[in-house]
């Protein structure tokens, strides 16, 4: 049986029925293994059965395959990541090397929606619709990060658009005054609702997130820069916050959000931000905002997977992807999730250490 002490000096685990392959490049979905005695948040044993890079019921486990000895350390899935500019920041293997699984590209040129996302799976936004010459197409992004729209006719149609060209969300910016009219606003909610889609608003401002609410958005994409009044935090109830908090801060304003029932979404603005993989600055953000470890990770991992209709990750049971992250220390401090010991995704080591 390999270990993960093996594993972190030897890079590779081989064996009859697969392998474990470390390099950038690794084919998904190589490797078939048994990975046992790793132990969740809580201390609880688990035992992992993997074919073909997905998990699977033990019984489904070819008799010749590999055994892997986690020796006790914290297993936890792999993360989410739900706000990055991947066309902006092009450090996608790098973001998967350090952790994450899935991120949520909120905002890149039209092109962007049918380039390939490996090694991460990368649900796109395409660009911003905006009014024109608005937000932000008006400073950083200039080169098509934005998408023009006059009225609430152009608006509907420029979803259309979108989602034809392959956009998973659909996102707009919201400022107090300016910029697209509530009646475009409203419409581009109900086009993407119609759609199927999820409707996601950057809006920092008190003002800005009560114009979102009347237009029907779903999901907060950053963390609100000003606090919230309670009528607004109220109306907030039951929707999705992503947290930003390292580019943007407010972090009293988080803990208002999540003591409303505000779902918090782990998310990093990468491309603003520049720390690939997990960012410990987010993380030690996110406690200070009142998450204790298992709710830091569950923002990183199901509340994200339930959100964004991921049904292979946020979880490590039968069914869902192989993808994980094993700390061979105790999980003590929030900010050791910054540093997994063994990264897989889809079954295959991304990068150990």
């Amino acid at each position: 049986m390999v270990s993960v002490r093996h594993l972190v000096f030897a890079l590779a685990l081989v064996g009859c029925g697969g392998a474990l392959d470390a390099t950038p490049d690794a084919p998904v979905g190589s490797a078939t293994f048994l990975l046992t005695n790793a132990r969740d948040l809580e201390g609880t044993p688990i035992t992992l059965a993997v074919v073909d890079g997905s998990l699977v019921a033990r019984d489904e486990l070819p008799p010749s395959a590999p055994r892997m000895d986690a020796e006790g350390a914290t297993i936890v899935p792999a993360f989410v990541d739900a706000h990055v500019h991947l066309s902006y920041d092009p450090v996608a293997a790098e973001h998967a090397a350090g952790g994450i699984a899935v991120a949520i590209d909120l905002a890149a040129p039209i092109e962007a929606l049918t380039s390939p996302g490996d090694p991460l799976l990368v649900l796109r936004s395409g660009p911003m619709i905006t009014s024109p010459n608005g937000y932000p197409l008006d400073s950083w992004g200039r080169a098509g990060f934005g998408i023009e729209c006059a009225d609430a006719s152009s608006c509907t149609a420029r979803v259309d658009q979108l989602v034809t060209a392959g956009a998973a969300v659909i996102k707009v910016p919201i400022e107090d005054v300016g910029g697209l009219d509530d009646a475009s606003l409203a419409a581009i909610g109900a086009r993407a609702h119609a759609l199927h889609r999820l409707f996601v608003a950057h809006a920092l401002t008190q003002m800005a997130v009560m114009r979102a609410l009347r237009a029907g958005v779903d999901v907060l994409a950053h963390t609100p820069v000003t606090a919230l009044d309670e009528t607004t935090l109220e109306a907030l109830r039951g929707h999705a916050v992503i947290s930003t908090l390292s580019a943007f801060g407010g972090v009293e304003t988080l803990r208002a959000l999540r003591a409303h029932g505000v779902d918090v979404v782990y998310g990093t603005d990468l491309g603003n931000t520049r720390t690939t993989g997990i960012d410990p600055d987010e993380i030690a953000l996110l406690a200070a905002a009142g998450l204790d470890l298992a709710a830091i990770v569950e923002a990183a991992t199901a509340t994200p997977a339930r959100l964004f209709g991921l049904p292979r990750h946020g979880e490590l049971s039968p069914g869902h992807a192989a993808s994980f992250l094993l700390y061979r220390r105790a999980l003590t401090d929030p900010t050791q999730l910054a540093s997994p010991d063994v990264v897989v995704l889809d079954g295959v080591v991304r990068q150990t250490r």
